[in-house]
């Protein structure tokens, strides 16, 4: 439900959105690295992801000591978008937004974000393979779109100061230069054997998480001294004005009825289950719940309870722990026989199947709580924006799995893509046995809290 709120002037504040012309490139690195050189001056930073990613919010997150927040003109909509960086703007010195892919990739973009509030674009290139091309591509990032707020060109992955001289002067316009950011490695601090090493490491489903490694803060420091060096790191605080925004005050409040009041929400989390939204766990709080965690790979049981969310994560690694934690298993299977909701998402619904073949063909069992057999692939399965309607309301978010699941579980619905049809034989099933929801589907709670409090047993007003 929302409410008029009276007319309130902007929230003014410097902000960037980190762009690329395509993946891989290093935003995330460049991002968390400014992240964190301005967190140990002494600014408050507010980092923001474009559209849906778990893993580099967790970097983020680490470099400025707040919790990221994702940012997708679809997803979260026009207002949440407008609300979440109006109130940034508020407390903050300064306002990050990583992008997706590449700056133009996907609808929305990136670039639909960065024009539709004035943020200003830094390009981060990796120039470890070009010279003067690099000006061209800087050029036809600015240029590509008319009136594109532009704050300047990174180069990322430079080889030494000769080449990073030589992409200077391919530039049209040398105020665009913020900087050569040398090749960065896991570096001295590392020992011998993983000298060279990627600094920010991934895996097949994106980055490895920061809170999985020991030295993640080391590494994270290493970026920012990195970047120290490039005019865009010796940028003062008044420097960083001349990319000041202003953020428009929201048009409509949005209010969350408390249908969780009084009821305990048990969240799955651990290496296996680290797939949570920090704006999710926020809309359980607005509902009225009390969220509580637990690890679903070490408790021998769950906590006090009333519904569970087990997220998803990485349980095609962990499948022999998961399996062997029989205490959690008897835990769930008590908590559903109880008809106590749980709702499974991506890896945490892999988790509740009879077992997971993995790609080399061995295969591993788990918890069987629902009938059927997963099995992980070397390509993706499916990616993209999807949406699922719970008792007439539309919950908001997107796919991303390696794996494929075969069940006789019933199912209950379908996701389907934005503006398109549910079909029999498109988008992500919705199985439902008992008081189990699961789904490959992963939600963006603040999008539907009704559904959210209908799939965790609240009734709605």
């Amino acid at each position: 439900m929302t409410s008029s709120a009276p007319l309130q002037a902007a929230a003014r504040c410097p902000a960037l959105l980190i762009a690329a012309p395509a993946s891989g490139q290093g935003k995330t690195t460049v991002t968390a690295a400014l992240a964190r050189l301005h967190t140990r001056r002494g600014l408050r930073v507010q980092v923001f992801k474009c559209g849906p990613d778990f893993l580099d919010p967790h970097w983020h997150q680490l470099a400025s000591g707040q919790p990221v927040h994702q940012l997708d003109l679809w997803m979260n909509g026009e207002a949440d978008c407008r609300q979440r960086l109006y109130a940034a703007a508020q407390s903050n010195d300064l306002i990050l937004i990583e992008g997706v892919m590449g700056l133009f990739d996907g609808t929305p973009s990136a670039a639909d974000l960065a024009q539709h509030f004035g943020v200003p674009v830094l390009a981060v290139v990796d120039a470890s393979a070009m010279a003067g091309t690099f000006g061209a591509l800087a050029f036809g990032l600015q240029h590509y779109r008319p009136g594109m707020p532009w704050a300047g060109v990174l180069a990322n992955r430079v080889g030494s100061e000769r080449h990073a001289q030589m992409l200077r002067d391919g530039l049209r316009d040398s105020a665009d230069w913020m900087g050569a950011l040398m090749r960065v490695s896991h570096g001295d601090a590392a020992p011998a054997s993983k000298k060279g090493a990627a600094l920010l490491p991934e895996r097949h489903l994106g980055l490895v998480a920061a809170h999985e490694l020991a030295d993640s803060a080391q590494r994270l420091d290493a970026a920012a001294d990195a970047l120290a060096a490039t005019p865009l790191g010796q940028m003062s605080p008044q420097d960083l004005q001349r990319w000041a925004v202003d953020f428009p005050a929201p048009e409509d409040i949005q209010h969350v009825s408390p249908l969780l009041q009084g009821r305990t929400v048990a969240v799955g989390r651990d290496a296996a289950f680290c797939f949570t939204y920090a704006a999710n766990l926020q809309t359980l709080e607005q509902l009225g719940a009390r969220v509580v965690f637990f690890s679903p790979l070490d408790d021998a049981a769950l906590p006090d309870c009333d519904a569970v969310w087990l997220p998803g994560g990485y349980p095609e690694l962990h499948a022999d722990r998961i399996a062997a934690n029989t205490g959690m298993k008897a835990s769930l299977m008590a908590h559903v026989l109880q008809r106590k909701p749980l709702w499974a998402e991506c890896g945490g619904m892999m988790a509740l199947f009879e077992s997971i073949t993995h790609t080399d063909g061995t295969q591993h069992p788990v918890w069987g709580l629902l009938p059927g057999h997963v099995t992980v692939h070397p390509r993706l399965a499916a990616l993209g924006p999807q949406q699922l309607v719970v008792d007439g309301h539309t919950l908001r978010g997107h796919t991303f799995h390696y794996s494929t699941a075969q069940s006789d579980a019933p199912v209950v619905a379908r996701t389907s893509r934005p503006d398109e049809p549910v079909a029999a034989d498109a988008g992500e099933a919705l199985y439902r046995l008992g008081s189990i929801h699961a789904s490959y589907f992963h939600a963006w709670f603040p999008s539907s809290p009704v559904a959210v409090a209908r799939l965790l047993g609240g009734v709605a007003a």
